[in-house]
């Protein structure tokens, strides 16, 4: 991966929301190349139960910064410490249906065990980049959004995970500055807006 491509990005910031969050995207280096970590959310939880994202979290009052929101929040939900994380830059905020806006920093982080804080997190996954540039696990779709107008929704399965909403586009972004990968110009399909998600996304998450 090309982090010097995504220290030169000057990213997008989301102003106006009613809440602020962030997150690290993390990357380890292994022998067989580059792969990003995510979590599984816990399914009790009232946002996005079941769903793949990143570490973090809402900003806190005591909070200095979001740099430090999201190094908290990833310390709690999968013990990584804050020193151990180098970032390398940020991509571009982005604002969720929960009225967030969220600010991914990404980071490379050391290839080891972490352990997931079970109130938030069922499992930590480690996919591999190589998987997810694969266009046979991708794909995506057009729908107009009720808030936000027309949408493009990606999804990525790989190693019987989903990665899709607000995840799947920033690790959109992501790879398209740090790998070779393009997203494709035309979605896979157009949907309409009360058409079902994808079958395995639908599996997935109940």
């Amino acid at each position: 991966m090309d982090f010097d491509r995504v220290g030169a990005h000057d990213p997008v910031t989301v102003t106006g929301e009613e809440r602020e969050a962030a997150i690290v995207v993390p990357v380890v280096t292994r022998e067989d190349g580059a792969a990003i970590l995510f979590t599984k959310r816990a399914d009790h939880l009232s946002d996005h139960p079941g769903q793949m994202a990143f570490p973090g979290g809402g900003r806190e009052p005591e909070d200095e910064d979001l740099l430090a929101t999201a190094l908290r929040e990833a310390e709690e939900e999968i013990g990584l410490d804050p020193a151990a994380v180098h970032v390398v830059g940020r991509i571009d905020d982005i604002r969720t249906i929960t009225s967030y806006s969220v600010r991914p920093f990404v980071g490379r982080i050391p290839d080891r065990e972490y352990f997931p804080d079970d109130a938030e997190v069922a499992e930590i996954v480690t996919l591999p980049v190589a998987a997810l540039t694969d266009l046979d696990n991708y794909e995506s779709e057009h729908r107009d959004h009720p808030h936000y107008g027309e949408v493009r929704l990606h999804f990525f399965y790989v190693d019987g995970y989903t990665v899709w909403g607000a995840t799947a586009k920033m690790l959109v972004q992501l790879l398209e500055l740090a790998t070779d990968w393009e997203m494709p110009p035309e979605p896979d399909r157009y949907a309409d807006p009360d058409d079902d998600l994808p079958e395995r996304v639908r599996d997935e998450v109940q």
